[in-house]
C-alpha cells in the first residue's frame, strides 16, 4: 500500500513510529510510514534498525523501492525476526551513514554548478562519489575543488520547493541529467535549490540532502578520468587530497 514518506519533507528526521502493514514471504516490511530513504537516482537506501515494543531489534540491510515510488520495503539482514502485520515498530534510521550521504549529494548538485554540462550518470556513495558529465574539455581538478570548496564556504541555505508533474513536463530544460528520469509519478517534484532564491541553483531531485552547504565539509576532486570520447568521471571524496575523512 502507498507509504507516508516522511524522509520526503524532512531529511533529517531519524526515527519515528510506524505500522506494519505488510510482511513479504522474502521478508520484506511494508509499513505505513517512513523516515527510511529508498534506493533512488543513484542514492543508496538508508540501513538501521526497527525496534519492536520489547526491545528487540530488527536489523536492516537495505531500503528499497516496490513497483511503484510510493512502496517502499525494508530489507532485514539474513535470520533477523519477522514482525506482524499491525505492529507497532519504532524506526531508527543509521544516522552517520544517512548523514554521510546527505553530505556527498548535496557536493555532487555544488559539482554540476562548477562542471554545467549535461549530467551523464551518477552514484552518490559514503566514502566516494562520482558524477559522468558530456563533455570534451579539459579540466584541472584543483581548480573544481577549489570552486567547489568557494560554494561550500559560503554557505548557501539548501531548501526544497514543489512543483507538479505537470509544471516539469513544461520545463523540460531545467533536469541536468541525460539519462536519470526525475522523481515523477506522485503528482509533485521535489526541486532541491541552492541559495536565496535559487540563485546558485534549482534541481529536481528525490535525494536527502543537507541545509546549508557548509555542512558538506572539506571535499575534493580526486579524480578526472576519460570515460569515452564525451564522457568525463568526476570523482568527489572526503576529505583534502591525500588525507581522505
Amino acid at each position: 500500500m502507498p507509504v507516508n514518506a516522511l524522509y520526503r519533507d524532512d531529511f533529517y528526521l531519524s526515527t519515528c513510529e510506524a505500522v506494519v502493514t505488510a510482511v513479504h514471504e522474502d521478508g520484506g516490511i511494508e509499513l505505513d510510514q517512513t523516515c527510511f530513504y529508498a534506493t533512488s537516482g543513484g542514492q543508496p537506501g538508508d540501513s538501521g534498525e526497527l525496534e519492536r515494543a520489547d526491545g528487540t531489534k530488527i536489523v536492516l540491510g537495505q531500503t528499497k523501492h516496490g513497483p511503484s515510488k510510493d512502496i517502499v520495503i525494508h530489507v532485514p539482514l539474513e535470520n533477523e525476526p519477522r514482525p506482524l502485520v499491525g505492529e507497532t515498530l519504532v524506526l531508527h534510521v543509521d544516522w552517520q551513514r544517512r548523514y554521510r550521504l546527505m553530505r556527498m549529494h548535496t557536493a555532487c548538485h555544488l559539482l554540476s554548478v562548477v562542471c554545467s554540462y549535461p549530467i551523464t550518470g551518477a552514484a552518490v556513495g559514503e566514502e566516494e562519489s562520482r558524477v559522468d558529465f558530456d563533455m570534451v574539455e579539459t579540466i584541472d581538478k584543483d581548480e573544481v575543488t577549489a570552486k567547489l570548496m568557494e560554494l561550500v564556504g559560503e554557505n548557501h541555505p539548501v531548501y526544497l520547493q514543489w512543483i507538479t508533474d505537470e509544471d516539469l513536463a513544461a520545463n523540460p530544460d531545467i533536469v541536468k541529467s541525460k539519462n536519470v528520469r526525475p522523481p515523477i509519478g506522485l503528482g509533485r517534484v521535489s526541486l532541491v535549490c541552492i541559495g536565496e532564491n535559487s540563485s546558485i541553483d534549482s534541481q529536481p531531485c528525490g535525494g536527502t540532502h543537507v541545509s546549508e552547504t557548509q555542512e558538506v565539509g572539506q571535499i575534493h576532486i580526486a579524480k578526472i578520468e576519460k570515460k569515452g570520447k564525451e564522457n568525463r568521471r568526476f570523482r568527489i571524496r572526503f576529505g583534502t587530497p591525500g588525507d581522505e575523512a
